[in-house]
């Protein structure tokens, strides 16, 4: 079965700086999402470490320095004018700013008709108001409270909200929400991504949840990448990474997260993951300098991904008897769906 979305090793280097040879802000990245398989996948990582850059290469927002995106099988820079209004169609997005999207001249009503007029989804204002109305129920918001109003007389969550029922009215396959909830307060967080994960549950829509919070990533996602540097760490279902975490890495990010008791233990591990005194080279492993248990063969040599379950990867020298996945191989990507 042809996958909905492909990344076959793709790769992103920007141009400019002091360096040369530019900045690497993704390296050779493979996923492939199931169209029939609905789920929430999480792409989590610092700043910095590729998670937008690969989110905007998904979208078609940027060209892959190397590697390729696939829509249905086909190279998305390849796609005729049909197949690009189709991934348009089926792959939708939310962005991290709901304020910036928005033009503060039109009412919101306009940003809600536009994607129907655009995709003839309705044949009159009438059915185009009830679509709408439709949306807006389905993330929680009441429409005789949102229609006819302007952007900044919504409050942030209302916003993110209208964006994600926008996006739900083409009725697509896959909606990339980009850090979705980190500028809306914490108590709206659970609300909207409640929103996101009844998508998936009652509408069959996957969404990848691209954040640096991992514990929001963990209350609703149902697989997760971890990048670091540009790197895949780990892969896997959530529920193994999160409670068995096997890259250092990811093991240093589960044990920060705040738990509910007086004593903050989460502080008391301020500097585990500092210089390690190990001297890397541009060969290698993007951790090893702050890894608690680099090797010698860490700095030689970057690490392969290893297949440590059927549905989990890790890239780490660690787990080197275990199968590697060939780089670029179009059957051996990682599915998480």
């Amino acid at each position: 079965m042809v996958a909905l979305i492909e990344a076959i090793d793709v790769s992103k280097r920007f141009a400019g700086g002091l360096r040369r040879e530019g900045t690497l802000a993704l390296a050779g990245l493979s996923l492939a999402i199931d169209a029939e398989k609905p789920s929430i996948i999480a792409v989590v990582g610092e700043s910095g470490s590729g998670k937008t850059t690969f989110a905007r290469l998904l979208l078609g927002f940027a060209e892959p320095s190397g590697g390729e995106i696939r829509y249905r099988g086909a190279d998305l820079r390849a796609l005729d004018r049909d197949g690009r209004r189709a991934f348009r169609h089926d792959v939708q997005a939310v962005f991290q700013d709901p304020y910036g999207v928005y033009n503060p001249f039109y009412r919101v009503d306009h940003l809600l008709a536009t994607p129907l007029r655009r995709f003839r989804l309705a044949g009159s204002r009438a059915e185009a108001r009830e679509v709408i109305s439709g949306a807006l129920r389905a993330v929680g918001l009441q429409p005789e409270e949102i229609l006819g109003r302007f952007p900044h007389q919504l409050s942030g969550g209302q916003r993110q909200r209208v964006m994600v029922a926008r996006a739900l009215l083409l009725k697509p396959k896959l909606i990339v929400a980009d850090e979705p909830v980190s500028m809306v307060d914490a108590s709206l967080r659970a609300t909207i991504l409640g929103s996101l994960r009844k998508l998936t549950d009652e509408h069959g829509i996957s969404i990848l949840y691209i954040t640096h919070d991992l514990a929001t990533a963990y209350q609703i996602s149902d697989s997760i990448l971890v990048l670091y540097r540009a790197h895949l760490a780990e892969a896997g279902a959530v529920e193994q990474v999160v409670a068995d975490p096997q890259h250092p890495y990811t093991q240093l990010l589960v044990s920060a997260i705040p738990r509910a008791k007086a004593a903050r233990d989460w502080l008391e591990q301020e500097g585990a993951a500092g210089p390690n005194g190990v001297t890397p080279s541009a060969a290698s492993c993007c951790f090893a300098e702050r890894c608690p248990v680099a090797m010698p063969a860490c700095v030689a040599a970057p690490p392969g991904l290893y297949r440590t379950a059927p549905r989990r990867a890790v890239a780490c020298l660690q787990y080197q008897d275990h199968p590697a996945l060939p780089r670029g191989d179009p059957g051996e990507v990682l599915s998480l769906g």
